[in-house]
Parts: structure tokens; sequence; C-alpha cells
């Protein structure tokens, strides 16, 4: 596994339930390309979002190692893993996770604004990421003023604001209807066309058909999709 921008080697997660040891995640091995759209399939409980989780170092595996360009994140400390993730990678959730008294472009700013850029090249970052995913017009809505697909779209323009090299997308298009799932889709797509590597866990079979690569997570095991 030398060519990945993302390493899992004999990647496993317990966690303990009713007395009972259960493994979330057992026994990956996974090499993720730069700039490919990853999908991972699979019911509730798979082990999905744990995977995610683990790749993105939001998680320490029990066992097992996740290696980002070589280097182990369980060798990192939790100082280091936060400033990784300020700077290296995006998180696309379901539910939106947005702040509803700020604007779109507050939303997309705050990471920036946590890293402690200056406001005018916050301004600048945000305005061309939100016209990226075409949003320019409604930057100055809040998230009530906004669409489930619209809110999709500031929460995919704050992943990218910070320029990453992952984002990872945990079911995206769980929560809109299957024509804006389509455009998020797309959103996706061109994405990691343009160099960023995306890693996804959906329930969605159109977004999975769409990624470079299908694998589906049975039992905290990863195989390739039917």
């Amino acid at each position: 596994m030398n060519n990945g921008i993302i390493s899992a080697s004999s990647l496993r997660r317990a966690f303990e339930s009713g007395g009972s040891t259960v493994w979330a995640v057992n026994g990956v091995d996974l090499e993720v390309k730069p700039g490919e759209l990853l999908a991972v399939i699979g019911r509730s409980g798979s082990g999905k979002t744990t995977l995610l989780n683990l790749l993105s170092g939001l998680d320490r595996p029990t066992n097992g190692a996740v290696l980002f360009r070589g280097e182990d994140l369980s060798q990192m400390s939790e100082k280091d893993l936060v400033e990784f993730r300020r700077r290296k990678i995006g998180f696309v959730f379901q539910s939106f996770g947005l702040m509803p008294l700020l604007s779109a472009q507050e939303n997309v700013e705050l990471p920036l604004h946590i890293g402690g850029v200056s406001w005018r090249e916050r301004r600048r970052r945000a305005q061309e990421v939100l016209e990226s995913v075409g949003l320019g017009p409604r930057a100055r809505h809040r998230p009530y003023e906004l669409s489930g697909g619209e809110q999709q779209r500031v929460s995919i323009a704050r992943a990218l604001v910070t320029q990453p090299e992952v984002v990872f997308a945990d079911e995206p298009t769980g929560e809109l209807d299957t024509t804006t799932a389509r455009a998020i889709t797309a959103i996706l797509r061109e994405i990691s066309a343009n160099g960023t590597t995306v890693i996804t866990a959906t329930h969605d079979l159109s977004l999975a058909e769409a990624g470079d690569r299908c694998l589906e997570m049975v039992d905290g095991s990863l195989n390739s999709c039917d």
C-alpha cells in the first residue's frame, strides 16, 4: 500500500454492548487513491460510519493502522489530529450541521475563522466555493431560508473552503429527494474530478454507481459491490 492517499491495514474497532464485544470494523484493508470517489454502501449498523470516523481520524482503531500519505494517524497526539482534520479533511453530513443564525456565507467562513484566516481572505474563499456549488446568489440567506438541497450545497462548500485533500461525506443525499440527490451527486463527482478525494458512506445506489469504486460493508468487513 504505497500509492494511496489513505491506507488502512488490518483495521478493527470494537465497542462494548450489553456485556459483549461488538466489532463494528473487523479486519479492513483498504487503499484509497488521490482524486478517487469511493462509495461505501451497506445496511444501517454495518460499520460504514465507524469506518469513515477511523479513516478521517475522528476515532482511533482498536487494532490496525490508518495511514495518511504514509503517516500513521494513531501516532498523532490529539492536538496534531485536530490540526490534521482542520487542514487536510472536509466533512459533509446527512443533517447538514449548519449554524441556524449564520448566513450561508458565514457558515462557510466558520472553519477559516477558527483557523485564524483574515476576514478578507475568508470572504474571498467563501464566495468562491459558494459560486462553485451554484449558491453565489444565496450567500446571505440563513439555513431556514434555503431548501434541503441548498443547505447541503452550503455544507459541501464549507467542507471545501479549507481546500482539503479528502472530503468525507456521510449519507450526503439521505434527506434529499431524488432530483436534488442527483444534483449533489454531480457536485461530489466534480469535486473528485478536480483532484480532491471523496469518500462517502451511502444507501443511495445512484451515488454509489457514480463513484469510481463501490465497496459494501457487511458486519464490519468490506467487499466489492456485486
